[in-house]
């Protein structure tokens, strides 16, 4: 017989979840991470985590959700001045900074195999539910520039988007870099910036 939780029971339960949750996939990964594992620390069995949860991939969403409106203030913070060379560069400041200080994004980054397996099992208007809060107004930003004239137009947004994260693989890769990697950072979030002028 399934075991009914109060709410106060469900609110804990699920905080305590999303806490261990957040630990280990930051440090083990999702694949690593054993139901056993996630349910020890909420004092319930395993089948009383559906629950709660889907799926362990259902958490890893809920863990981004989570953790996106600390990500998205930090980078939103950079969008504050108007679209031009001095926002782009600390926007991806920002993001780089993103990565270095949240292991949980430096990982998703790393493995993006975690991030499909998570797509494949959520499906990926669930995974749409975090790009409000971390894309948007990075994605309005950009195409308030360009109508300003100040952002290169013949790009889509989405586009530079995509050239603004590129910078997050210096980041991924820092050991490559060895003492250089600070200036190697910072020329290559200049040229990008540049490059996305008109």
């Amino acid at each position: 017989m399934a075991v009914a939780f109060t709410t106060g029971e469900k609110a804990r339960i699920t905080g305590l979840l999303l806490d261990t949750a957040e630990e280990l996939f930051t440090t083990q990964g999702l694949k690593k991470t054993s139901l056993d594992e996630l349910v020890a620390a909420a004092g319930i069995a395993k089948g009383s985590f559906y629950a709660f949860f889907d799926s362990k991939e259902s958490l890893y969403l809920e863990v981004m959700l989570r953790r996106a409106p600390r990500v998205a203030a930090r980078v939103t913070e950079a969008l504050t001045g108007p679209p031009g060379l001095e926002s782009l560069i600390a926007v991806m400041r920002a993001i780089t900074d993103v990565l270095t200080g949240d292991p949980l994004y430096r990982r998703l980054l790393t493995r993006p195999d975690e991030l499909e397996a998570v797509t494949r099992r959520v499906g990926p208007e669930q995974i749409a539910r975090v790009t409000p809060q971390l894309v948007t107004p990075l994605l309005d930003h950009l195409a308030a520039g360009q109508r300003a004239g100040v952002v290169v137009a013949d790009i889509p947004p989405e586009t530079l988007v995509g050239v603004i994260r590129a910078a997050g693989l210096i980041v991924v890769d820092r050991d490559r870099f060895g003492p250089a990697y600070e200036q190697v950072l910072d020329a290559t979030i200049t040229i990008l910036a540049r490059g996305m002028l008109a």
